[in-house]
């Protein structure tokens, strides 16, 4: 099983941050290559549309409200990998009034290397993070 992270200080308190993206269907709010995100199973999975139209399906898996986090597993994706969990927590940061947000995942590698499959993830997590810091700086 392969794991990777990324995480971003933002100049924002944490409870700014989490507002922002601690909806399961909230990815559209932030990130720009998911232009759409429509819920079901009473909000507990989401079909996201990337920007090629493409669809991919996920299911939270936990939700923390207080913790300011939430996990969620891949049901249908165009990715080479199987048995996706990833966790997006929104930490306060020392400094009164920041925050860090970490993205992490695992992940079995199907049909790629080790290597290639978390380069994959780390550049979608580090991408993602930095359209975060992008937005929130508006």
């Amino acid at each position: 099983m392969a794991t990777t992270r990324a995480s971003v200080r933002i100049p924002v308190p944490p409870e700014r941050v989490w507002e922002l993206i601690g909806g399961f269907g909230s990815l559209p709010d932030w990130l720009p290559y998911i232009p759409g995100s429509e819920l079901g199973e009473g909000g507990r999975v989401r079909s996201l549309t990337n920007a090629e139209g493409g669809v991919i399906v996920e299911r939270l898996e936990a939700f923390d409200d207080k913790a300011r986090t939430y996990s969620y597993s891949i049901l249908r994706a165009p990715f080479p990998v199987t048995g996706y969990l990833s966790t997006l927590t929104v930490h306060g940061d020392s400094e009164a009034g920041t925050s860090r947000v970490e993205w992490s995942g695992t992940f079995t590698p199907d049909g790629v290397g080790e290597a290639e499959a978390i380069a994959l993830f780390r550049g979608i997590y580090a991408d993602g993070l930095a359209a975060l810091r992008r937005t929130l700086a508006v």
